[in-house]
């Protein structure tokens, strides 16, 4: 059995869905897909079901009933990814915002001694394609405001393209998670890193989707500012357990 697996949350995705499976599965690296989908009324299962036929011990869907958050779409990924036991587990959109082509950067640097990897789009620059300059400032201001409040030297907080071996997500307590939101993202890397695992950044472009819609606003980053105070002070009253 391959030991990856790339978790995909799906919300009207019908226009991309196929093509960033199809993607995947070209790759030199074997890869399972589960698909988290979140009641899509575009069809977006019935496609993903579609394909099954064709890659029918690859893909995999778990549907879900309404819009219930990107951090509970990716925790029940990373239950279900544990219980058929991949020791590398990923996120990644299904809109090309990430290029699948970087999986393998994430998987060696995982591989060669990192507990989780992170896609980073401000480790070397701002390497984001087709943003407008105010969402870029949002999003590049946000890591440095949870550096700010965490002290923890992670350049992209909030990224949501990732590798985690299986060890981190059996030690991190994924109950213990509340964000569902992108302070879901933010919440994950501190926690991981609050555990004594070791986080490593790669170098990737981000390029914005081109079908579809967008599901970021900013009330999301409201969200993620308030939640990082939230979370700091959680923090000083709760022991992490190193894994």
């Amino acid at each position: 059995m391959p030991d990856s697996i790339v978790i995909i949350p799906t919300y009207n995705e019908i226009e991309n869905i196929e093509r960033i499976i199809r993607r995947v599965f070209s790759l030199e690296h074997e890869y399972h897909i589960l698909i988290i989908d979140d009641g899509s009324p575009d069809g977006t299962p019935l496609v993903v079901k579609k394909l099954q036929t064709e890659f029918p011990s690859r893909l995999f869907i778990e549907e879900r009933a309404g819009k219930q958050g990107l951090g509970t779409a990716y925790i029940h990924g990373f239950r279900w990814a544990i219980a058929h036991q991949y020791d590398y587990i990923f996120e990644m959109d299904a809109d090309f915002s990430h290029n699948p082509d970087d999986l393998r950067k994430l998987r060696d640097a995982c591989v060669n001694g990192a507990d989780a990897s992170v896609g980073s789009r401000y480790i070397k620059g701002v390497n984001v394609v087709n943003w407008p300059m105010s969402r870029v400032l949002m999003s590049y201001f946000a890591s440095v405001y949870v550096r700010f409040v965490t002290g923890l030297e992670i350049r992209d907080w909030t990224a949501g393209f990732m590798c985690y071996k299986r060890k981190v997500l059996e030690t991190i307590q994924l109950e213990k998670i509340k964000f569902v939101g992108y302070a879901f993202q933010i919440e994950m890397k501190y926690t991981t890193i609050k555990h004594g695992f070791k986080i490593e950044e790669v170098p990737v472009i981000f390029t914005d989707r081109t079908e579809g819609t967008s599901k970021m606003s900013t009330r999301i980053f409201r969200e993620a500012f308030f939640g990082v105070i939230q979370m700091r002070i959680n923090a000083m009253f709760r022991k992490y357990p190193e894994g």
